[in-house]
């Protein structure tokens, strides 16, 4: 079934209700929602895009986000979105490797040269919207490709994965199954990148004929985010850690915003400890963490709010939870043998949601699609009672005389100092050991190495500590909020000499 399907019943019930607003303002009703993505399809035909065809999406989060999505789908076509702040070279990667019929994004001149660019707000993107025509879904095949997200490319050039219908519909009900209770009254903000997790998200909100709000900032600004949450009870959004950070230090945090609030969804990239049981100190069980990747989106396990609270056990706030609802996590050795509870091993998935496989990849695809299960790259452990922690991802494991160290355990430790805000580890070759740990830190300046040094001989074994303490004034991000491993890794090789 075409997910566009979720606009059109949606359409039918809730013809009235707003379905998306920019700011505070009604931006259409369910039934303009459907009308406009009516048009656009009917564009898309009468301009050539054949079925299949790929759509790319290079904008930041404005209202005409969703009706674009939806007018791609009933057209039979495949979205494509990319995060707004790419370079243009890497879109022009993206559009030239998935043979895009169309482009759709917001500042042309500015951004990508490509002869088939239609700018929103434009007379032409008005024309494609001045027809009015039945909203008629294109049949297509559960397997049919629906999304195509493509990776971050930090070991190398980005891979599309291919997201068929089958895996939007599956995701959707997921989240219905697992997550909130979402209802006509409920309200979707999305101060996150459309283009990713968020995107995604916006779908069982409109299959339940919520409401999608874009900031009019369309992005994340914490005191314009307080402020929706004034004006829309049962709000929920989608967060990264470092984006849920900044929302709990938020000055004009208050009551009212706290009551309107139903959930924040965080992820996108590991949480630690000490920064969710803040969160949960100041929120209550208002926080969903979830693990997932492109490659299975939203949808691998998760921690329930249920479990969370003041008193949770360390060792659960650090863990990933549970499988979700339709999917099989599994967790092996490199024979392919599953491992026994606290013993670590690459995490594999299996289920509707995940992916399809790598766009016009078949290399890339047998590497991580094998016999039914797709190869994470993700090393975790479930204990005995089947709750998954993550440990890091496969590539990023320090190996030090033969030992294996996860970056992430280390970085738990220096964050219970109180002088540190932030910190990521990496390891940088060693001569005799293979490798050895290095700890950039973002701290207050009477945080010494002397100190953390002692509180990690104090909490871990000593070949885990780190050999040297780079403090510097911020990480590297992306424009996800995830912290950048391949530039610190590529500021050790510039900064030090080779061996």
């Amino acid at each position: 079934m075409n997910i566009s399907e979720l606009l059109a019943q949606s359409a039918r019930t809730f013809a009235q209700r707003p379905a998306v607003c920019l700011g505070g303002k009604t931006f259409c009703t369910y039934a303009g929602l459907r009308d406009r993505s009516a048009a656009l399809a009917a564009g898309l035909r009468a301009r050539g895009v054949p079925v299949g065809g790929r759509v790319v999406i290079y904008m930041g989060n404005r209202p005409e986000y969703i009706e674009i999505l939806f007018g791609i789908w009933a057209a039979g076509c495949v979205a494509v979105p990319v995060n707004a702040k790419l370079h243009p070279a890497e879109v022009d990667f993206v559009l030239k490797n998935c043979g895009a019929a169309l482009l759709f994004t917001d500042e042309a001149e500015e951004k990508v040269s490509f002869a088939g660019t239609v700018v929103v707000a434009s007379p032409e993107y008005t024309a494609l919207l001045a027809e009015p025509a039945p909203f008629l879904t294109e049949q297509v095949a559960p397997e049919d490709p629906a999304w195509i997200f493509y990776t971050s490319g930090t070991t190398g050039r980005p891979k599309g994965a291919v997201l068929a219908h089958r895996n939007l519909w599956a995701m959707t009900l997921s989240f219905l199954a697992d997550i909130c209770r979402v209802t006509e009254d409920s309200a979707a903000l999305h101060p996150a990148p459309l283009s990713h997790a968020a995107g995604l998200f916006a779908l069982p909100f409109v299959r339940r004929g919520a409401v999608n709000v874009i900031p009019e900032s369309g992005g994340f600004n914490p005191e314009e985010l307080v402020e929706l949450l004034h004006r829309f009870p049962h709000s929920s959004f989608f967060a990264a850690p470092t984006m849920l950070n900044r929302f709990t230090a938020c000055p004009v945090l208050d009551n009212q915003a706290m009551d309107n609030l139903d959930l924040i969804f965080c992820g996108g990239a590991p949480i630690y400890v000490e920064d969710l049981r803040h969160a949960l100190n100041l929120l209550g069980s208002r926080i969903w963490i979830g693990y997932g990747q492109g490659e299975a989106p939203c949808t691998i396990s998760y921690l329930p709010p249920h479990l969370l609270g003041p008193d949770t056990s360390e060792a659960l706030l650090g863990s990933a939870g549970i499988p979700r609802s339709g999917v099989s996590v599994r967790v092996v050795d490199n024979t392919g043998v599953d491992c026994l509870p606290d013993v670590p091993g690459e995490v594999i998935v299996s289920g509707d949601v995940v992916m399809a496989g790598y766009w016009q990849n078949p290399e890339a695809t047998a590497s991580a699609m094998r016999d039914g299960w797709l190869y994470t790259g993700d090393i975790g452990s479930f204990d005995d009672q089947g709750v998954l922690t993550l440990k890091d991802r496969s590539k990023d494991v320090i190996i030090s005389g033969g030992s294996n160290i996860y970056p992430r355990e280390v970085e738990e430790v220096l964050l219970r100092h109180p002088g540190v805000t932030e910190t990521n580890v990496v390891g940088r070759p060693h001569p005799d050991w293979g490798e050895e740990v290095v700890a950039f830190v973002v701290a207050d300046p009477e945080v010494t190495a002397e100190a953390l040094d002692l509180l990690c001989l104090d909490q871990i074994a000593r070949f885990k500590r780190p050999k040297s303490y780079r403090f510097v004034q911020s990480l590297p991000k992306s424009s996800y909020g995830k912290i950048l491993k391949t530039e610190l890794r590529r500021l050790l090789a510039e900064t030090e000499p080779r061996l």
